[in-house]
């Protein structure tokens, strides 16, 4: 029987229904013959999202020193933080083992509490990073060479200032783009290449600021083309026309993105994007089977509640994972089976209340950064199975008597402020918001200080003739025209500029990152009806189908139903 809860953090009313409990219990851990039920949640699903995304920061890089070696490093963790970091080399070494900061379990004291304790002892990895090549600055990135500022991301070259980016090449200001080669401020693409401001665009060559496209090249200012060539504003143009127009522009910028779509409001949208899908609700979705509330997720069945995955089986409430079955409350990490309240694991069995553990760690409760095929830990400390076996029940229980059971982490243990992780990007939230739910907030600047002279951008040409004017911009200090932050422009990307005959930026990168993640739609849906009013697609009158969609009722757009979006397309 349905349960209507109201979430202790927002007051809003959410549903729990059947088929969540039959998850809850399903995924309930079984320890002699007796099942410790994981209650349904307390928290509506916005607030579990933006609680377990509190527990990752993706973007914000320090300088500090390894607590190993001593090594200058680049860190997530700021040198102000109360943490045990070490550098890559130190951390991945066999100097230590996880199981030398083991500790008892004390029943008079809430277990999360000991679990935090452990948690700043334990080293923690300064970034996560792996089999890179001169591609230090960056986090949560692998397989890489010669890229800096990428987060999120695997399998890229020459890549500045990118997020999920997956097997890119020459990329620079672009978000959510795979398989795609020399783009720039690009979202939500696969393979595309050659172009400028483009989102939700696929197989897409030499395209400016366009939306929507599939199959086409040679056009600017475009929106729902398909397979179509030299077009302006949805207009045919012959290839002289559209070449020299787009000689004779200079406008590349975000701005002008905005300013063309705002032209092009009156062109319909469809209410989400959803590819291959059966029996599925959500947005951006591809290859998923009966899978409710999920978005960014491919290649799923049975998952609810999960955003930004991959290979997903019978699972809720993860975000940022990939091939996960029988997961619960989980952010960060891949190959998690049978496992709940986890954050950045790794091939884990039965793992429980655990961060960070990796490479066949099974039967583990509450432990941290262990490898290597360890099983039955608590806190860390190793035990028999049936040592293991006795003593979790224990916990569970006091877990229980004190309310910790069935709730992820409180945000309160996240190892960082809320304006360093990606809650933020999701759940802006200011310093007093952010401390009302218990969070810590970072006030302290390690940003680059200067009070000196500013360089003041010229047009890219001045570069591409001027060697001298080339080494003043690039020992010069930019500052940003949006918050008044220095920066730097490297050597690379002023090449990729050059080359691709764009301005130099006029903002910070964060600020750059802000305007194009800004443009795609909430992780939230509206129940609304189509609003397609032509007479030629098979309705009288205003069309009457509804549907779920990400586009709000108050937005602008005109929101058709997949059937009608699909006969107004070119």
């Amino acid at each position: 029987m349905a349960i209507t809860k109201t979430c202790k953090v927002c007051s809003a009313k959410f549903e729990i229904t059947d088929t969540d409990l039959a998850f809850y219990k399903k995924i309930s851990p079984v320890f002699g013959g007796k099942t410790f039920d994981i209650p349904p949640p307390n928290l509506c699903p916005h607030c579990r999202e933006q609680n377990r995304l509190a527990f990752r920061n993706e973007q914000k890089l320090y300088k500090r020193k390894c607590n190993s070696c001593q090594k200058d490093i680049i860190s997530i963790y700021s040198p102000d933080k109360e943490y045990n970091v070490y550098c890559y080399d130190c951390w991945w070494s066999d100097k230590w083992d996880a199981t030398d900061y083991g500790q008892d379990y004390n029943p008079t004291r809430p277990f999360l509490e000991q679990v935090n304790e452990i948690l700043k002892k334990v080293p923690r990895m300064a970034a996560v990073q792996v089999e890179n090549e001169n591609s230090e600055y960056g986090n949560y990135f692998g397989n890489s060479k010669n890229s800096y500022m990428c987060f999120a991301s695997r399998y890229c070259e020459n890549c500045y200032y990118c997020n999920w980016a997956y097997r890119a090449k020459d990329c620079v200001d672009s978000l959510f783009v795979i398989d795609c080669e020399y783009l720039y401020g690009c979202l939500d693409c696969r393979k595309s290449n050659r172009s400028k401001f483009l989102i939700n665009c696929v197989n897409t060559s030499e395209c400016y600021f366009s939306e929507n496209l599939i199959g086409c090249n040679n056009c600017f200012g475009c929106k729902n083309l398909r397979n179509k060539s030299y077009c302006i504003l949805n207009e045919q143009k012959t290839k002289e026309e559209f070449e020299k127009f787009v000689k004779e522009f200079k406008d590349w910028n975000l701005g002008k993105l905005l300013e063309i779509r705002q032209k092009m409001i009156a062109l319909p949208v469809k209410p989400t994007e959803q590819h291959n899908c059966e029996n599925s609700l959500g947005d951006k979705i591809k290859f998923c089977k009966n899978c409710k509330y999920v978005f960014s997720l491919e290649d799923a069945e049975n998952a609810k509640y999960v955003f930004d995955d991959i290979k997903v089986r019978d699972s809720q409430d993860i975000n940022i994972s990939a091939t996960n079955e029988l997961t619960y409350q989980s952010v960060c990490g891949e190959e998690h089976y049978n496992s709940a309240f986890i954050v950045s694991c790794l091939d884990i069995k039965n793992v429980y209340y655990s961060f960070e553990c990796l490479n066949s760690v099974s039967n583990c409760f509450g432990c941290i950064d262990l490898r290597n095929h360890k099983e039955y830990c608590i806190l860390n400390k190793q035990y028999t199975k049936e040592g293991y076996e006795k003593l979790v029940p224990q916990i569970i229980e006091k877990m229980i008597e004190r309310g910790e059971w069935g709730e992820f982490f409180p945000i309160s243990m996240s190892p960082f402020g809320y304006n360093e992780t990606v809650a933020m990007n999701y759940y802006p939230l200011e310093k007093d918001e952010a401390k009302k739910l218990g969070s810590k907030w970072q006030d302290n600047d390690y940003d680059i200080k200067y009070d000196g002279p500013f360089y003041e951008p010229k047009d890219i040409k001045n570069y591409v003739e001027n060697e001298e004017e080339r080494e003043k911009l690039l020992k010069g200090i930019l500052k940003c025209e949006t918050t008044g932050k220095p920066f730097k422009i490297m050597p690379q990307e002023l090449a990729f500029y050059m080359a691709n005959s764009i301005p130099i930026p006029k903002k910070h990168w964060e600020e750059r990152f802000k305007g194009l993640f800004s443009l795609r739609n909430p992780r939230k849906l509206w129940h609304r009806q189509c609003m397609c009013e032509e007479t030629d697609h098979d309705h009288s009158g205003p069309c009457k189908n509804e549907f779920e969609t990400t586009y709000a009722p108050d937005r602008t757009e005109k929101v058709y139903c997949e059937t009608c979006y699909q006969k107004s397309v070119i």
